[in-house]
């Protein structure tokens, strides 16, 4: 089958997390046989802030990094109706310009035969309804949402003909342990600052607890203004930018124990939609800490998989249990990747895609066979 992916970037994952998973489940259609290309405007602002930042290198990191994936940018002539008449499914990611939104949906009511679904892996059909909601959906066979929270909103509002929940995940193939590198640090933090979606709470169980505990630790992310990276020094956390994701496994693997801090949009108006850094976390095998979310549909199991911290005292002491407790840093490492490689993999999602294509009425969407040496 020939998938099409609108999406904002995969190329670029500057402040732009949805790109790990769209290049895990890309790489798993193509593992099992299928084409799987990346439609990307040329001037997108993840795309252009990761050039200004990092130069040509980062593009050509990514095709280092990811050989078999297939992005092409666009532009204002770019014909888009060519592309997706040659295709069986088309996935159009929220970020997507709501003009070329309808313009796909239009393509799909004069006669396309492909698979039309609709992806929302952000927050804004809570905080931005008029904006999703001014979409043009009507024509698509589907949305699928990054959390059942988030699927209920596109059904109460009535935006698409059905929505399905599909959770971002771990590409296990990238996201692995790495007994072989020794912990040299204490903590780890890989996150974008998110202006005020979670300035405080990365002060109240990062900065603080790490100077509280007197612990040295790295954070990787962007966009963190001066004042922030100020506080980050003061507290013993090296700031270290941008990584590439295929440098973060081993970059956990350097820590003794990473923290989740999810932004405040999801954990006030859609509960049980972690950041996708907890999947990749846990499926690299560090132990974990995280601040307060609702995991309203039990995708892990806390206490077990992970710890979680109610305020930035319960943190301070999270954290120095996992640190001074050889034992309970192992169990959290194990269950943790146990749980990942059980249910949360862009194996998983593929197979869960294929479902979500059948009740759509996709007739060459067959029940498929896992590979689980994929990339062997």
């Amino acid at each position: 089958m020939r998938f099409l992916f609108y999406t904002h970037s995969v190329v670029s994952d500057w402040n732009h997390g949805n790109a790990h998973f769209l290049r895990g489940i890309m790489r798993e259609l193509v593992a099992r046989g299928h084409q799987a290309i990346a439609l990307e405007p040329a001037d997108g602002w993840s795309r252009s802030n990761l050039l200004a930042e990092k130069g040509s290198f980062a593009v050509e990191r990514f095709r280092k990094d990811f050989p078999e994936l297939m992005p092409v940018t666009y532009d204002a002539s770019f014909d888009h109706e060519n592309w997706i008449a040659d295709s069986n499914v088309v996935i159009v990611h929220e970020w997507t310009d709501p003009d070329l939104v309808a313009r796909i949906g239009r393509a799909k009511a004069d006669g396309g035969g492909f698979t039309l679904l609709f992806h929302d892996t952000h927050h804004r059909a809570v905080s931005a309804t008029q904006t999703i909601s001014a979409l043009r959906l009507e024509h698509y066979d589907g949305v699928l949402a990054f959390g059942e929270a988030l699927r209920e909103s596109y059904l109460r509002a009535g935006w698409g003909k059905r929505a399905f929940t599909w959770h971002e995940a771990a590409d296990e193939h990238l996201f692995k342990p790495h007994p072989e590198i020794t912990p040299k640090s204490d903590v780890i933090w890989i996150g974008n600052w998110g202006d005020d979606e979670r300035s405080a709470e990365i002060k109240e169980f990062l900065i603080d607890a790490v100077e509280e505990l007197d612990l040295r630790g790295t954070v990787h992310g962007v966009r963190y203004p001066r004042e922030a990276l100020a506080e980050l020094a003061a507290a013993g956390l090296d700031y270290e930018g941008w990584i590439a994701n295929a440098d973060v496994p081993k970059a956990f693997a350097a820590h003794r124990v990473t923290v989740h801090i999810p932004r405040r949009p999801y954990r006030e108006s859609l509960p049980g939609i972690p950041t996708i850094r907890m999947f990749e976390a846990l499926a690299c095998g560090i132990p974990l800490v995280s601040a307060p979310w609702t995991d309203a549909e039990h995708l892990f199991r806390p206490g077990t998989d992970f710890l979680f911290a109610r305020d930035g005292t319960e943190m301070r002491h999270r954290l120095r249990d996992v640190l001074d407790d050889a034992d309970l840093a192992a169990s959290l490492a194990r269950s943790g990747l146990e749980t990942i490689r059980t249910r949360h993999t862009c194996r998983h999602r593929a197979n869960e895609l294929f479902d979500v294509l059948a009740q759509c009425g996709n007739r060459q969407a067959i029940d498929p066979i896992a590979i689980e040496e994929s990339f062997a």
